[in-house]
């Protein structure tokens, strides 16, 4: 028999960093395609979020160079235009796991755990052997280089080969060296991401140098930059005992009663009298007073309680205007509309706002180069392209769950592409990957409703173009026809053969559909 003594003797902590460079996959980093598509999703979302903070209409260059084909060796750049990193912050951005400014506010926004951009750089030290250069400038005109490397054991950056010198440039630029992917123009490729990037921020302009020299602009469609989202306090219907402590221990509120008052939402004054009647807690006590069996108690009496929905000020969604300026901006389609569906909550207090949009012909469809290349469902999530993962999705659930046919819509044949947004200040997503939603009920739901509704007007579209289509082969026919009759006709009673034009207008209804359509 083996003693405990002994069997703990292997026991070790382990930090963050370490156990993610252990699991990488959790993170997106899985298969040679998706690898490198991840490290750009990191990448660019920061760069986005970091010129949008700072009221920047976001400018993004990516290039990938293939630095030895048969190793499956990049470079990959990405550079912004925006307010720079302070020196400072540089080893713990892109050097530590689980830091950032998002994980503690409860605000929308692209990433909320604080290990994307470190997550890329421990990828590419992990595959590669060498660091992550990272070169910044703020607005004092010095630009500062870098080199990061992670100390998995102590999740904290290291830096290295610091240079510095006088510029005109304002922004950052990361250079990632990997190893062992592989770029291909997919679905899942990077140049999908970053076309599905411009579609959801139509205020985007983004570059793209692919490893074989190709080039391609997506120039932006807008030039509005989107308001900043403000945090929104947690409501009372979607809190449990444990957020609640969290909270107590923020405050600075001196008592239990105005803590509750001042950092939940939709609690007033007058809620105090009924928690009074339902607990036995003395709302007079400080907060670090507030336990686990007081605060459950708490949470018990809010079940009981009605309360205003939470408030939505938080939320940003993107717009039907703006969804459909990057659905036309990217795929030039005979037809587009958009939907933003009025805010909802999941799971009793949690605010989130479901978008639809739905573009017909053009580039719109699945696969390409065939009229008939069927339905391309484009998933977001705050904005943020959500490729991999799709088959345990809320939205492809919701997608698949619709009766295409009621729309005269085939998925398989019709070229449409499906636009759905997932705005919320917590997005629930299945894993740490951030690329799938679950399938909470009411998101779901929203979802369905919100394709339901873009779907009807694309099917009085198709119904139109159906008609327009039947009354130009119905002209086709008379316009060939009329003619022969009206000169053999003449022939036949010796008279001058008259103008058709007015009798075929009159028949197929030309006139009276153009009317309509202007």
């Amino acid at each position: 028999m083996v003693l405990a003594k002994d069997i703990f003797k292997e026991f070790k902590e382990h930090s963050v960093s370490e156990f993610f460079r252990k699991n990488a996959a959790m993170l997106g980093y899985t298969g040679k395609i998706r690898s490198l598509t991840t490290v750009i999703h990191e990448g660019v979302t920061n760069a986005i979020d970091a010129a949008e903070e700072a009221g920047i209409l976001p400018e993004i260059f990516v290039s990938i160079k293939s630095m030895d084909d048969s190793s499956g060796h990049y470079k990959v750049i990405i550079e912004d235009n925006a307010s720079g990193i302070p020196e400072e912050y540089i080893p713990r951005v892109f050097g530590r796991m689980l830091a950032g400014t998002k994980l503690h506010r409860n605000v929308q926004s692209r990433g909320q755990q604080g290990i994307g951009i470190s997550g890329g750089v421990m990828f590419a030290q992990s595959t590669s052997g060498n660091p992550t250069k990272i070169v910044t400038s703020t607005e004092d005109g010095e630009v500062i280089s870098n080199e990061v490397m992670i100390d998995v054991e102590k999740n904290e950056g290291k830096i290295a080969n610091r240079k510095a010198w006088k510029g005109d440039w304002r922004g950052t630029r990361i250079e990632f060296e990997v190893k062992d992917v592989l770029y291909q123009r997919s679905r899942y490729g990077p140049y999908n991401y970053l076309r599905m990037t411009a579609m959801a921020n139509p205020h985007v302009q983004i570059r793209f140098l692919e490893p074989d020299g190709s080039f391609t602009i997506f120039e932006r469609a807008t030039d509005e930059i989107p308001e900043r989202p403000e945090p929104i306090a947690p409501h009372p219907a979607g809190v449990r005992a444990d957020d609640l402590l969290t909270l107590a221990k923020e405050t600075r509120s001196r008592s239990i009663g105005t803590f509750l008052v001042n950092d939940l939402s939709r609690f007033s004054r007058g809620k105090l009298k009924k928690i009074k009647e339902l607990v036995d807690v003395d709302l007079d006590e400080d907060p670090s007073e507030l336990n686990w069996t007081k605060a459950e108690k708490i949470v018990s009496a809010f079940k009981k309680m009605d309360f205003i929905a939470p408030p939505t000020k938080g939320l940003r969604p993107i717009g039907e205007e703006k969804i459909e300026s990057g659905l036309n901006q990217i795929l030039e389609p005979e037809f587009a509309f958009a939907t933003t569906r009025s805010p909802e909550v999941y799971r009793g207090g949690i605010p989130f706002i479901i978008e639809a949009g739905v573009a017909y012909g053009g580039s719109a469809g699945a696969g390409s180069g065939s009229e008939n290349k069927g339905l391309e469902l484009l998933r977001f999530a705050n904005r943020a392209p959500l490729i991999f993962n799709q088959g345990g999705c809320a939205v492809t659930s919701a997608a698949r769950d619709i009766d295409w046919r009621r729309y005269n819509v085939n998925p398989e044949k019709t070229p449409i592409t499906l636009f759905i947004n997932v705005v919320s200040v917590h997005v629930p997503y299945t894993s740490a990957g951030k690329q799938s939603v679950a399938e909470e009920p009411e998101i779901y739901e929203e979802i369905r409703q919100a394709i339901m509704e873009s779907t009807r007007n694309l099917k009085s579209f198709l119904r139109r173009k159906i008609k327009r289509r039947e009354r130009k082969e119905r002209a086709g026919i008379f316009e060939k026809y009329i003619p022969i009759i009206a000169r053999r006709a003449a022939a036949l009673t010796d008279k001058k053969v008259p103008d058709a034009e007015p009798l075929i207008k009159e028949i197929t209804g030309v006139d009276d559909a153009k009317e309509k359509e202007d």
